[in-house]
């Protein structure tokens, strides 16, 4: 503010303070004693002077508020474009954000999913070359065997046969005692005479009143009724004696005798044991008898071998006990079925036993000459799987999809099983499946096999060993020396 201003003196007016002012007019209003009309006149003509007093003097004041720097304004277009380049940027880093984002829940997802697919170690099954005979395992059984029950009711009193004795048909083998089969016989026995000495008086009386009545001395009623009595006594007797004929045969099998010549298996009872009749709860058995000579042999062959099994072919038969023997044997017949269950032919061969050398119950091979070419290969003992099916195997399918497949077993070589039908050598078999493994599930395979075609073969030519046998063969010399 300039000293100019600062020594400039005020109006008249401006120099009196409200108050004076304020008591001024109302000294004045005293004492003329205007109006009340003119007081108010007075009172606004009094404010419009006050109010062109302070205008006045404000004209007089230097400014106190400083007026901003002036800037020019900016151009529109650049306005919009720094707009514009702001919104894009933050749509580009939107955008990136979520595509981001998104990549990395697609691949959360498939390491989600590829960790739920099981991992499986796969094998080739391994060729082997077409045998000209077919062995396959087979248990040796009586021709005939049979258990021998008691008929009869009553006490052993001997027995003659023991396990192990050679028997001829009709041989006694025990005798029991029936003391209440003997008192019913005789028993029946005086009911029949009972029933005859009926019978006999019965015809005298029926004869007596025939004639009784051609003179008309009797009734016709009468005489039929005599007629009639006779031939009831007729039935009574034959009654009696069907019941006679039955007690006999009962206590003629107080003697146990063999049914067919064999050989006593089994004698469960001594002199002195109570003997019921018959096979039932309370029946007991007394002697197991086998027909030994010949035995039966029942294997079950592949399906892929059926058609070359014929009845009437000869074949050998096979035990440990008897190393290098063979004994020959007959085809007798075959079930002329494939069991679903099993794939396999049921096959019955006999073999003859006249010195009783083979055992029933005893293990033995069966050896088919099928002369055939059936394709066979191996696989892991632990690549089966046990199904209500069958046996199976898993097998990798396009896709890596799993396809479980019914297998024939030929042979069991303890690590290895042999299969004559269901995989292919260019098959990709899982090893140690799981339980829950199903049909058409899909799977990673741990690791690539190498081809089957590149692998090491399993034979080598006769009188000449094998790679793996040279190898073993250097090391135990290496280790010997």
């Amino acid at each position: 503010m300039s000293a100019e201003n600062k020594s400039t003196p005020a109006p008249p007016d401006a120099q009196r303070s409200p108050a004076g002012r304020d008591s001024e007019r109302s000294a004045q209003g005293d004492n003329h004693g205007q109006s009340e009309e003119d007081h108010v006149r007075s009172a606004q003509a009094e404010r419009d002077e006050e109010i062109a007093e302070i205008q006045q003097h404000a004209k007089h004041q230097p400014p106190q508020i400083q007026k901003p720097p002036e800037v020019p304004p900016a151009p529109p277009r650049k306005a919009l474009m720094m707009v514009g380049v702001l919104l894009l940027v933050l749509l580009v880093a939107g955008g990136i954000t979520f595509f981001l984002r998104v990549n990395h829940e697609r691949a959360l997802a498939k390491e989600t999913e590829r960790e739920t697919i099981p991992t499986v170690a796969v094998v080739y099954p391994q060729s082997e070359k077409p045998d000209e005979d077919l062995i396959l395992p087979g248990s040796l059984q009586a021709f005939e065997e049979s258990p021998i029950y008691a008929r009869t009711s009553g006490y052993l009193v001997r027995w003659y046969k023991d396990i192990g004795s050679p028997v001829k048909k009709g041989e006694l083998l025990a005798h029991i005692d029936t003391p209440e089969v003997d008192q019913e016989l005789d028993q029946t026995r005086a009911a029949r005479a009972q029933t005859l000495a009926q019978m006999e008086l019965a015809k005298i009386s029926a004869d007596r009143w025939e004639n009784l009545r051609k003179t008309d001395s009797v009734s016709a009623q009468e005489a039929d009724q005599q007629v009639s009595g006779y031939k009831q006594s007729q039935a009574n007797l034959a009654a009696a004696d069907a019941n006679v004929r039955r007690l006999e045969q009962l206590e003629g099998f107080k003697d146990i005798y063999a049914p067919f010549t064999g050989v006593l298996t089994k004698r469960n009872v001594d002199p002195g044991a109570l003997i019921n009749a018959g096979a039932g709860a309370a029946g007991r058995e007394l002697f197991d008898i086998a027909r030994v000579d010949p035995l039966r042999v029942f294997t079950s062959v592949p399906q892929a071998y059926a058609p070359f099994i014929r009845v009437g072919e000869k074949t050998n038969i096979t035990l440990q006990e008897f190393p290098g023997e063979k004994f020959s044997a007959t085809i007798a017949r075959t079930a002329e079925s494939i069991d679903p269950s099993t794939r396999t032919l049921l096959t019955e061969v006999d073999v003859p036993n006249k010195d009783g050398r083979l055992l029933p119950g005893s293990f033995g091979e069966v050896h088919f000459a099928v002369g055939t070419n059936v394709n066979k290969v191996t696989v892991p003992v632990n690549a089966m799987l046990f199904r209500s099916e069958g046996p199976q195997v898993a097998v990798i399918g396009p896709g890596g999809k799993v396809q479980l497949r019914r297998i024939s077993i030929g042979r069991d070589y303890g690590t290895t099983l042999e299969i004559l039908g269901g995989v292919a050598p260019t098959d990709q078999v899982v090893v140690n499946p799981a339980d829950s493994l199903e049909d058409g599930q899909q799977v990673n395979v741990a690791q690539a096999p190498g081809n089957p075609q590149q692998q090491p073969a399993q034979t080598a030519p006769q009188g000449q060993p094998s790679q793996q046998n040279q190898h073993k063969n250097q090391n135990q010399n290496q280790n010997k020396r």
